[in-house]
This record gives C-alpha cells, sequence and structure tokens, in this order.
C-alpha cells in the first residue's frame, strides 16, 4: 500500500461493461472479466466502491420516445442496476473478494438499504460495496449518483471506466486525427460539451474538488498504474 496514490476509489462503470458481443443483457464472461480488474486492484489494499449503470437491461429513452412517463422510467432504470449488482458481486465473491451491495430503493431480501456509515465500515474491512438503485430519485443519472456516492465515503478519486483510453475532442473511433487529453480542468470538460460523463456530475465535482480520472478498464494495467499515480488516461481537476 505505500506507493498507492489512490486509496479509496469509486470506480462509475457502464451497464453496458456487463452485456455480450450485441450490447444488452448480462454476460457471466464480461461480468467475471471486470471482478478480475477489481480483484487486482483490491489486492494492492485499496479500498473499493462501485456504481454501475443499466444501459444494458433498460435505456429509458426508449420509453420516453413511447410516451412513457420519465419517472416511471427512471425507476425502472434504477431497478436494473440492482440486477447488474447482484451480478457483478456473485462474480467477485466467487473469487474470493467480499462484497455488498447497497440499494438506494429498499428491498431487503437481496441488498442492504444504503447506510454511508455502514458503507464506510464495510470499505475499512476491505469489503468492496456495490451501490445500487442510483440516488433513489427520477431526473438523476448514475453518473451523478457515482459522484454523489463518492463524495459522500470520502473517496479519493472518482474512476470513470470506459473501452477508450482516455477524454478525446472527438470519437477516436471516427476520427483518426482525435487529439487526447492527458488532463482536462472541469471548466474546460463542461465547456466542450464533452460526452463521456454526465455534467451534473462534473459540477457536483467540481464544488467539491473530486478529482475524476477517465480510463480505459479492458487494458490490462491501466487501473493499476493510475492508482500508483501513473499518468493514464485523463485527469479532470481544478
Amino acid at each position: 500500500m505505500t506507493n498507492l496514490k489512490y486509496r479509496r476509489i469509486l470506480l462509475k462503470l457502464s451497464g453496458e461493461s456487463l452485456a455480450g458481443p450485441d450490447g444488452f443483457g448480462i454476460d457471466p464472461l464480461q461480468a467475471e472479466a471486470i471482478a478480475g480488474r477489481v480483484q487486482e486492484v483490491y489486492q494492492m489494499g485499496v479500498e473499493v466502491a462501485i456504481v454501475i449503470g443499466a444501459g444494458n437491461l433498460w435505456r429509458g429513452k426508449q420509453g420516453l420516445d413511447r410516451g412513457m412517463d420519465r419517472t416511471t422510467a427512471d425507476y425502472m432504470g434504477m431497478l436494473a442496476t440492482v440486477m447488474n449488482a447482484l451480478a457483478l458481486m456473485d462474480a467477485l465473491e466467487r473469487i474470493g473478494v467480499y462484497t455488498r451491495v447497497q440499494s438506494a430503493i429498499e428491498m431487503r431480501s437481496v441488498a442492504e438499504p444504503y447506510i454511508r456509515r455502514r458503507a464506510i465500515r464495510h470499505l475499512e474491512k476491505q469489503r468492496v460495496v456495490i451501490f445500487s438503485a442510483g440516488t433513489g430519485n427520477p431526473f438523476f443519472s448514475t453518473d451523478t449518483a457515482a459522484a454523489l456516492r463518492a463524495m459522500e465515503i470520502g473517496a479519493s478519486v472518482l474512476i470513470k471506466a470506459t473501452k477508450v483510453d482516455g477524454v478525446y475532442d472527438s470519437d477516436p473511433k471516427k476520427n483518426a486525427n482525435a487529439k487526447k487529453f492527458d488532463q482536462l480542468t472541469y471548466i474546460d470538460f463542461l465547456n466542450l460539451r464533452l460526452e463521456v460523463m454526465d455534467s451534473t456530475a462534473v459540477s457536483l465535482c467540481m464544488e467539491n474538488n473530486l478529482p475524476i480520472l477517465v480510463l480505459n478498464l479492458w487494458d490490462p494495467k491501466a487501473l493499476e498504474r493510475a492508482l500508483r499515480g501513473e499518468q493514464v488516461g485523463t485527469l479532470v481537476t481544478s
């Protein structure tokens, strides 16, 4: 632990990170791959909390386009994150990583209710904590939930896990000349209207001076290197 730059992290995963090749559903192999990445940093002594999205199971925009009530669509998305959290919990515990799922919407048969002090105690006891059901309120994204939970638990950094090695000024898959940023200020991130993360989440991090690190979780050593303080991905700070 002596060489770690960040000792407590909040890892934000997209729901699609659990999906199979078609982008939907829960692929056990993908869950196991993510669990393996988490296990690597868990064994380094890092305290790990996770927030996961639900895009692999439910996209609220589809419902909204058909006239669905926004609140109903958002609650459906929150419930879908609980399913993803349970799948990831199972994958983690099968490889010996003690894990707890907490939900912002009470469902005591499958998850603990979200209690800040209990979550912090789990982390101190070297348990991974997965926060599900977003903030428990409609109209807030899981990015915003990740920023909120990161600050509540006193995380050193919010890590946004993507399949790209940082933030670019345009889509690097479509533009070979896309420019990668090693570092950005919160204001620059917001002014450039980058779609990597919800603007409400970035504003919340800015107000509370919480660093955001965007990196490629599927790069085998990216997360480990970042936690040791090496230049990896894009760091968003003041």
